[in-house]
């Protein structure tokens, strides 16, 4: 279970403080962390609403997390689902766990806007040309939201 991380593990240098996400964490402790996708080269918007959870260990794919790992990054799912319905407006959360490209868990937590077309829904959802989106400040401006949420629900 103590796998070396590659060096190259984008994932792993992004907790390591070598990649800079828009808004930041907005939670992390020891065993998961949780940012907004980032704006991809080239872009200057992102789909707002759409996180990444992931565990802080490298861990290539989900059979390898431990149970507390598993538990921790189920529990922050479903908080994250709640938070993005009650700050948001999603009217419906997606999960996706694909690991193709990036071989470290990370949890795709999607927000589904109403009005959404349903041949956006599911896979698509990102791909609604009407959907929320926005730059670095809309991004940091959901995160924060999302942290306040956070910590008023756990306090």
């Amino acid at each position: 279970m103590s796998e070396q991380p590659p060096s190259d593990c984008f994932i792993c240098r992004k907790h390591r403080g070598e990649i800079s996400i828009p808004g930041g964490a907005i939670y992390a402790d020891d065993l998961v962390y949780v940012g907004h996708a980032q704006i991809r080269e080239g872009q200057t918007i992102a789909y707002l609403g759409y996180l990444m959870v992931e565990p802080k260990r490298h861990v290539p794919d989900l059979a390898a997390l431990t149970d507390e790992e598993a538990r921790a990054l189920m529990i922050l799912v479903t908080r994250l689902s709640r938070a993005l319905k009650a700050t948001e407006n999603a009217e419906r959360v997606y999960l996706f766990v694909i690991g193709e490209n990036v071989h470290h868990v990370h949890i795709h937590v999607v927000a589904r806007y109403a009005g959404a077309p349903k041949e956006y829904w599911g896979a698509r959802v990102d791909e609604w040309p009407a959907a929320p989106r926005g730059g670095t400040q809309e991004m940091e401006a959901i995160c924060a939201r999302l942290r306040v949420y956070l910590q008023k629900e756990s306090g």
